[in-house]
């Protein structure tokens, strides 16, 4: 019975890891555009994102599925490294505390997060120079720019670290043994 209701569990938080997946790809697609639009764009951030939604700002749309895509990143690599924690390790170690694995996972999802806003803000700098000292957003009366690049750089130095130190120290999964060949047979 604990098989059943264990297996049904695995599925169901493999559900939750895809779609969490699928939702924070996606909103990264949309912060992009977003990004796209604020450095090659008529300046006019104002614009709705949608259509639809006249009074969803590109902008607005953009900071909204930025902090999106971090949420679900994070919680579907979390999930993730989850389940292959329970893969059958090396003799030397056991699985990994749940904390070591958000911490990876966050590593993970600062990694990805944060290259993007550098090149975004590094972009838009070039393009549009004289924003770098204006505030990020609209929503928001501080930090300007350019010291998100800079913030965005440090968490880049932190997470890429964090995640090398993580991964060179996690368990393997086990190797099968070598089968040997058998010596002398004729064919």
């Amino acid at each position: 019975m604990s098989s059943v209701r264990s297996g049904n569990q695995g599925k169901r938080r493999l559900v939750v890891e895809s779609v969490t997946l699928g939702l924070g790809y996606s909103a990264v697609l949309v912060w992009i555009g977003s990004a796209f639009v604020g450095s090659f764009g008529d300046f006019n951030d104002a614009y709705p994102y949608w259509p639809a939604i006249p009074h969803l700002r590109t902008d607005t749309a953009g900071f909204f599925a930025f902090a999106i895509a971090a949420v679900c990143l994070v919680v579907s690599r979390y999930l993730q490294l989850g389940r292959r924690n329970g893969a059958p390790a090396e003799p030397a170690a056991g699985p990994r505390p749940a904390r070591v694995l958000a911490v990876q996972a966050v590593a993970d999802v600062a990694v990805l997060l944060g290259t993007g806003l550098v090149i975004y803000l590094s972009v838009n700098g070039a393009m549009h120079p004289w924003t770098l000292p204006v505030q990020l957003t609209h929503l928001l009366p501080w930090p300007s720019e350019g010291t998100v690049r800079v913030i965005a750089l440090a968490i880049c130095l932190v997470a890429v670290a964090t995640r090398r130190y993580l991964r060179a120290t996690a368990t393997r999964p086990a190797r099968p043994a070598p089968v040997p060949e058998k010596a002398g047979v004729a064919a």
